[in-house]
């Protein structure tokens, strides 16, 4: 709660002495000032050296999550309203998501509508600023409503009507960049809130404690070997460097036969540190517990509260041994190859595993088909249903349908029956005879890993196969394809720089950007980003290039 805030003082035109009203969940900092009738929503972040005086002007509104910024003025005439979401009368309404960089000033009457951006040391005066803008640096907006989605470049003075509604729109690069800040902001909100509460603080400061007391020399005693001899193989262990990389924690659940065919996990102790090495160490101490049961690391973003991904390690059936020759390794986790027992002589043995492992967590398997027109607009025709439970019966199934509809697409569907809703997506034949595997979506996490050995009509010398067959995708269902690219600084923090939509719809000349892409940024992170125009959303995100290490 902000310790410099007060009431508004009397005057000629108000005696009310009206305090502000501050939602608990807010983080106000003590050397800003904040005075008079001001509304501050949930999850508000107020930094340093900001000034909100509702002394003459009166009310304000701050909307939820939103971000005021050092040194930030906010003050409003005596005569003058605008009308705010809630169809009350305010000098000035900030509605929720918004940026307000520092140095701003903003002086009511004025409106700021939802999910916008206002830059460094911008003034925005009697105005209305539509949802979803984004106001560059040093820009001089007066007297004029700003429609909504419209972009103001830095130094832009907008005093009329036609020049707001000249104004371009916001692109997609741009709504990345106002998300980005968003979030640095959220992440800050949360960090101070947690320096000043012991309970939250004290927990971090004792394991800095114990990592401040290793030496260098302990750090760099421990390497893949001696990972391996834990129980860990290199997918492993890049997958969790990964995942520590871009600030999410790791979590393990472990199941026996029974719980596992009914999906209930039990967790392992709960992994606290950041540090690759300490994870490691807890990743084969429950290796190490439950041998002989079913192992599953786990992605969790501490932000947003959810898993991003779930990852198998290990199986009952996993015996000592291992591509790495570590005689201790019992991780099964591996991205590019399947073992079966049960033979197929038409589905790939990657197919074959799916469908064992929906099976076995109580999913029913359905099957799709369709030809290229159809495949395009996305547009499948469902073949017979399958009522089997059995491995056996499921793949015969599965092989009739494909024998059924040769030269067209043919795609694997995992069904929650509990849930009524599909949990995986699965392409398992094309008209050009390549079998090999292809999820197309999913949420489908837990044992479900893409092939590497996927091929494509085009060619590249410097792209894997995988994303050439997700360029391919992404085009044929009309997704656009765009770059994104980071140094080893902001790919420890998930903060990428846009490389832009790539503005080509043929394989070929996308392919081509991509390299283009990967030769201008050699020695960068790259990802490959999936856009949907008609919903203006990521499908997916794919990385096709790591920096030598």
């Amino acid at each position: 709660m902000a310790k410099r805030s007060s009431a508004a003082p009397p005057t000629p035109w108000s005696k009310s002495l009206t305090e502000p009203k501050i939602d608990k969940s807010a983080y106000i900092h003590s050397f800003s000032n904040i005075i008079g009738d001001v509304r501050i929503d949930s999850n508000v972040m107020i930094a340093p050296g900001t000034c909100i005086r509702a002394d003459q002007g009166n009310p304000f509104y701050i909307g939820k999550s939103t971000s005021i910024q050092d040194g930030v003025v906010i003050n409003g005439l005596e005569t003058g309203q605008v009308v705010g979401d809630d169809n009350k009368s305010y000098s000035v309404w900030i509605g929720n998501n918004v940026s307000i960089t520092h140095m701003t000033l903003v002086h009511g009457p004025a409106y700021i509508g939802n999910n916008s951006f206002v830059g460094f040391r911008s003034t925005i005066f009697n105005s209305r600023i539509g949802e979803g803008c984004i106001v560059m640096m040093h820009a001089l907006i007066q007297d004029v409503e700003i429609p909504p989605g419209k972009y103001v470049p830095s130094g832009s003075i907008i005093t009329t009507q036609q020049q707001a509604n000249r104004l371009p729109k916001v692109q997609e690069a741009d709504k990345i960049f106002a998300s980005r800040v968003a979030g640095a902001n959220e992440a800050l909100r949360a960090g101070y809130q947690c320096a000043d509460d012991v309970e939250c603080i004290t927990p971090i400061k004792e394991e800095l404690n114990r990592t401040y007391a290793l030496s260098p020399t302990d750090n760099k005693s421990i390497n893949n070997q001696e990972y391996q001899e834990m129980g860990l193989n290199r997918e492993v262990m890049e997958q969790v460097r990964d995942l520590l990389a871009q600030g999410y924690r790791i979590g393990m659940e472990h199941a026996d036969e029974r719980r596992f065919q009914t999906s209930s996990w039990k967790s392992c102790a709960t992994i606290q540190s950041s540090r690759d090495f300490e994870v490691f160490a807890e990743i084969s101490a429950c290796l190490e517990e439950h041998g002989g049961e079913y192992v599953r690391i786990i992605g969790i973003d501490t932000k947003a509260k959810k898993r991003i991904v779930e990852t198998i390690i290990q199986r009952p059936s996993d015996r000592p041994g291992s591509e790495n020759g570590s005689s201790n390794s019992r991780s099964s986790y591996q991205p590019s190859s399947y073992s079966s027992s049960s033979s197929s002589s038409v589905l790939p043995a990657e197919a074959v595993e799916q469908v064992r492992n929906l099976l076995a967590q109580g999913f029913r398997i359905g099957t799709e088909h369709a030809d290229k027109r159809r495949f395009q607009t996305s547009s499948w025709h469902s073949c017979s249903p399958i009522d089997a439970k059995k491995e056996s019966e499921a793949i015969a199934a599965l092989e009739e349908c494909i024998a059924n509809h040769g030269g067209e697409y043919v795609r694997m569907i995992g069904i929650d029956p509990k849930a009524k809703r599909r949990i995986s997506e699965t392409i398992i034949q094309r008209p050009n005879g390549n079998n090999n595997i292809t999820p197309t979506t999913s949420s489908y996490k837990a044992t479900t890993t893409n092939s590497s050995s996927r091929s494509s009509s085009s060619t590249s010398t410097r792209l894997s196969s995988e994303a050439i067959q997700q360029v391919s995708q992404l085009l044929s269902q009309g997704c656009q394809v765009s770059t994104e690219y980071a140094d080893e600084r902001r790919f420890k923090i998930n903060s990428w720089q846009s490389g832009g939509v790539i503005q080509a719809h043929r394989d070929n000349e996308v392919i081509a950007a991509l390299e283009s892409a990967i030769d201008e940024h050699s020695g960068a992170y790259i990802r490959l980003i999936g856009i949907d125009p008609k919903a203006k959303r990521r499908v997916s995100e794919l990385l096709i290039q790591r920096p030598a290490k």
